[in-house]
This record gives structure tokens, C-alpha cells and sequence, in this order.
């Protein structure tokens, strides 16, 4: 007997797989296992209403915010649960993560480090100056840039699938790390984020930034179509705006704030910023990961 959580999710399953075909994407009925780098054990299961886990992780791409491009080379890893609100279109909503760590907070090393965003001797204030130069004499140069969620994910399958329009919304703030920045810089914030919305299809920005294009990757189905494999998917978005920094040099934020903004580009206009996410996501059913997999 099918119930109605395994109905609901093998139906969204056959939509998407009926869009990926008609796309000529690859798509397969295997009996293989789930693949090892899917981790499902954060799947919000407590929510009633979720129908399936959803488990991405990206391993490459970029992040570019004004003058500033952040390559991606740490794993990434965004995670929760989902269920379909429309079934003839494969609109999906989101529940983050049970332990709170829906998109992980890995921090990406910045080309060039602080020299790239600061040079000590265009402090006007001495003693601000001073610290400056401390930082750089005892060789603590260096600056990770993390994004962290300040609101909820927005989560579309079957725009996903169809590779039209956003498949992934993060509202995201970016965390610049190093001593002298201190503990509270960021670009955007809950208000005012940096609003992603990732596309596995073209994107159409505004000037200057040219269309770009994602991709659902390899498509595979296993477990009798509860489990879901887009291996090597590509999300694109480069229409969004970037916020100022703000708060990065802790008391001596009046100084350090305009430098860095000034050096990256911050604010930066929509059309001027680009984010490029390669990797792997998953889906399965409810109950194939109640029972283990």
C-alpha cells in the first residue's frame, strides 16, 4: 500500500523526471545505493508535514561581490527537509535543518588577503594606524569570507527540474574574518542581505553582467524513484545587488568600513555581482530514510 507522504513525493519525482527527459538530460532507474556522500541525518523529520530530505553539497564555483571574487574550495553543504505545495508544477517550501546548520558556515579563503582590502597608511588616525600595521607586522594577514543564512531558504523542484527561474533562494549575509576586521564584519545583514537566487537555467541580469547558465547535471533515480541524484549540478545567479560592510574593525569600524568598501566595490549595483555554485544534491522520500538508507 502507498501512502499518501510516498504518493505525494514519487509524483513530484515523475514530474521533474518527465521535465529532465524532455530536456535531454540523462536519467536512469538503477538499483544502486544511496550515494555515500548524502547525509540525511539532519532531515527534520519531527515536522510532519515534511515528505522528503534534501541533502546539497557544493564543491566548486565562485563568489564575486563588487571588485572581490571568492573561489569555492571547501565543500558547502545546504540541508533540510521539504514538501510540495502544488504537485502540478513541483512547487516545494523548505524546512531548514533539526540542528539549526542548514547551509554550513565553511569559511572560504580571500585571494590576497588583508593587503587586498586594506592599506594601513590610508588611515588618516594614527593610533588606528598603528593597530593597522601590528596586524601586519605579526604576519596575521590573512581574511576567510563565510556566508551565513539570515533568513529562510526558498526551495522550488520543479523549477529545478525545468531549469527555469529560482530553483534556491538563500538570503545570506558574508562574514569577512581576520584580527584586525574583528568579530562583527559583514556584508548585508538580516534587513538588507545578500539576496541569492540561484538558477539551474540562464540567468537575465542587467548591465554589465552577461546571461549565464546552469544545469541540473546528471539525473539518476534509484530505490524504486525515492531517491534522486543530480550529480554535477550547476547554479548560477548574477542579477542580485551587494550591500556595504559594515561593522569590520570593531571600535575602529568609523575607519576601517569606508577603506574596505571603497577597495571591494561595496555597495554594488545588481549586475555587477555573480555567484556560481557546482556540486552534487539529493532527494529521498520520507520514508526511505526512516527505514535507513
Amino acid at each position: 500500500m502507498i501512502t499518501k507522504s510516498k504518493h505525494r513525493f514519487s509524483r513530484r519525482l515523475g514530474l521533474a523526471l518527465a521535465a529532465v527527459a524532455a530536456m535531454g538530460a540523462l536519467a536512469s532507474f538503477g538499483a544502486s545505493s544511496a550515494s555515500a556522500a548524502a547525509d540525511f541525518s539532519q532531515c527534520p523529520l519531527e515536522n510532519a508535514n515534511v515528505e522528503s530530505c534534501f541533502y546539497s553539497e557544493t564543491l566548486g564555483g565562485e563568489f564575486k561581490l563588487g571588485s572581490a571574487t571568492v573561489p569555492i574550495n571547501k565543500k558547502v553543504v545546504l540541508q533540510g527537509g521539504a514538501y510540495t505545495t502544488n504537485f502540478e508544477t513541483g512547487e516545494t517550501a523548505f524546512v531548514g535543518a533539526k540542528n539549526g546548520q542548514t547551509l554550513s558556515k565553511t569559511p572560504l579563503n580571500v585571494p590576497g588577503g588583508l593587503s587586498g582590502l586594506v592599506n594601513c597608511q590610508e588611515i588618516s588616525w594614527s593610533w588606528v594606524r598603528e593597530a593597522c600595521e601590528a596586524v601586519f607586522e605579526n604576519g596575521l594577514t590573512g581574511v576567510t569570507a563565510t556566508a551565513e543564512l539570515v533568513g529562510s531558504v526558498g526551495y522550488d523542484f520543479g523549477r529545478f527540474a525545468r531549469m527555469e527561474g529560482t530553483a534556491i533562494q538563500l538570503p545570506v549575509r558574508v562574514k569577512l574574518d581576520n584580527p584586525l576586521l574583528g568579530s562583527e564584519c559583514y556584508i548585508g545583514n538580516a534587513t538588507k542581505p545578500v539576496l541569492l537566487k540561484l538558477t539551474s537555467g540562464t540567468t537575465a541580469p542587467p548591465a554589465p553582467n552577461k546571461p549565464i547558465t546552469g544545469t541540473t547535471g546528471t539525473i539518476t533515480f534509484s530505490h524504486g524513484g525515492e531517491l534522486l541524484e543530480a550529480k554535477g549540478f550547476k547554479l548560477v545567479d548574477n542579477a542580485f545587488a551587494a550591500p556595504e560592510a559594515s561593522g569590520c574593525g570593531g571600535i575602529f569600524s568609523f575607519a576601517i568600513d569606508p577603506i574596505v568598501n571603497l577597495k571591494e566595490g561595496l555597495p554594488s549595483a545588481a549586475g555587477k555581482n555573480t555567484a556560481i555554485l557546482t556540486g552534487n544534491a539529493f532527494t529521498a522520500g520520507r520514508e526511505l530514510v526512516e527505514a535507513g538508507i
